[in-house]
């Protein structure tokens, strides 16, 4: 059994509870939650988990400790030795991550410091600094890469081309946040709005919340 340290509406932990819907790995995991209002994500104790204080974090039977979105996506769909998500050619894994890169500095980071520096964020015991100025600068900075992404699905369904993928998965962490602040995708973005619509009938999207104990407490 694995454990997932995480907050089941964060975006960020979105990323992973999706990948363990779409590798079918839920009766293998067991959930931990973490107060990410509560800061309790930079708690001494969790820092001891993740030096970086972020979610979510994945816990192998061995006490192995996995941080990183990407990275824990990467180990979960090599379990089986058939990955659907990261890849399986040398062209696919490539794009896949080129992508995935992408849409995390141009949407899901900008987002998240849009946010942290911009908003109330998770209250002064966690937003120890802020810069609004740069927050908004992330925030048209995260527009922009709407529309780059809209221009990509404009030529194909998914983010690398005719299958879903991580890079699909990140993106869709990005609108997720982005939902949360009420940042809206720009009017003029028709194929990633409509992408959008589609990923959120997907059921690895739009059961997500529900995957843990802690979502149905709090239903």
């Amino acid at each position: 059994m694995m454990k997932v340290f995480d907050w089941f509406d964060g975006p960020y932990p979105a990323r992973v509870r999706i990948a363990i819907a779409e590798k079918h790995l839920r009766s293998e995991v067991e959930f931990v939650s973490v107060d990410l209002w509560g800061g309790e994500h930079k708690s001494p104790a969790f820092l001891a988990k993740n030096y970086s204080g972020t979610l979510p974090v994945l816990e192998l039977a061995d006490g192995t400790l996995i941080a990183e979105c990407t990275a824990i996506t990467e180990y979960l769909d090599n379990l089986d030795g058939a990955p659907i998500l990261t890849g399986t050619t040398a062209r696919e894994k490539g794009l896949i991550h080129m992508m995935s890169k992408r849409a995390e500095l141009e949407v899901l980071d900008a987002i998240s410091v849009y946010f942290h520096h911009a908003t109330a964020g998770l209250g002064p015991h966690v937003e120890l600094y802020q810069n609004a100025e740069w927050g908004l600068r992330q925030r048209d900075k995260a527009l922009r890469g709407m529309r780059y992404f809209d221009g990509i699905l404009r030529q194909q369904p998914f983010v690398t081309g005719d299958y879903f993928s991580m890079a699909d998965i990140t993106l869709i962490g990005g609108l997720i946040f982005a939902d949360l602040v009420k940042v809206a995708i720009p009017d003029d973005c028709d194929a990633l709005s409509a992408w959008w619509v589609q990923m959120q009938q997907r059921p690895s999207v739009r059961n997500r919340l529900t995957m843990s104990e802690h979502a149905a407490e709090l239903a």
